[in-house]
């Protein structure tokens, strides 16, 4: 059974769609085949990726609102090992209709099991909100990985996601757990940055990944090209780092082997 990743923080612009799809390219490169949830109305994840949400004739949403199979649905990106479970708009109205439906919190758990044997990761892109899709993102998901910019007001709203995880935890989901809170945009030149990275990894010491994702032109590019960094430019200190994500996770879930070891 793969492992489900949900990308969450409620803030916007911490780098959770640059995050999902850049893993998902690097795990996908390491040759463990990986699928792309895009559970963002915005989309971002499906654009990003070179598809246009306009043209999504089914989605996510069909997925938890009509019970359509997201095996029946699920497109092959360019990229080997990767495929999307796409976005649109409509997804927006999902939260009003599952309101009075039965086991609302768990419709996308429900949908996941038809495609969770055939993955080895599921990373879910989830919108900058704490409302019943982020909620389903997090009941369905295995793990969560938290993006915080290196920024002012990085630690703003923290505690309250993780408290909104705690509760997941005690009332839908014991099985969640942290994977880890990953500092981006991080600028070696700048001081608040290396403050930023010092307060965080100081109150939340081993939940903090070692990888710093940079600042980097790459990953700014890449979604306007419908492309992960790695493909545009496998070089670049974004695409690097993010592989560095990729076998860190791999590394605390036992599928790599540390080259420390």
């Amino acid at each position: 059974m793969g492992k489900i990743i949900a990308i969450a923080n409620q803030k916007g612009g911490v780098g959770k769609t640059t995050t999902t799809i850049n893993l998902a390219a690097s795990l996908a490169a390491l040759e463990f085949r990986t699928l792309i949830i895009d559970a963002d109305p915005q989309a971002n994840a499906t654009s990003g990726l070179g598809f246009n949400p306009k043209e999504v004739e089914n989605s996510i949403y069909e997925c938890m609102v009509d019970d359509i199979r997201p095996r029946d649905i699920i497109i092959e990106t360019d990229f080997p090992n990767l495929d999307l479970l796409p976005s649109h708009i409509d997804l927006v109205g999902a939260e009003i209709e599952m309101i009075n439906l039965p086991k609302r919190e768990e419709k996308m758990k429900e949908s996941l099991m038809d495609v969770k044997d055939i993955y080895d990761f599921i990373i879910i892109d989830c919108s900058p909100s704490l409302g019943l899709i982020v909620i389903n993102s997090l009941t369905a998901a295995d793990s969560v990985i938290v993006p915080v910019q290196c920024e002012y007001f990085a630690l703003e709203g923290l505690g309250k996601l993780l408290n909104t995880i705690k509760i997941i935890q005690q009332r839908l989901n014991p099985a969640l757990t942290i994977e880890g809170i990953l500092l981006t945009m991080y600028d070696l030149r700048v001081r608040l940055s290396n403050q930023v990275v010092h307060e965080v990894t100081t109150h939340f010491r081993n939940m903090v990944f070692q990888t710093l994702i940079p600042r980097n032109i790459r990953l700014s590019e890449s979604p306007s090209y419908g492309v992960p960094a790695l493909a545009q430019d496998a070089d670049s200190k974004g695409a690097i780092s993010y592989l560095n994500l990729a076998r860190e996770i791999l590394i605390k879930n036992g599928k790599l082997v540390s080259e420390n070891n």
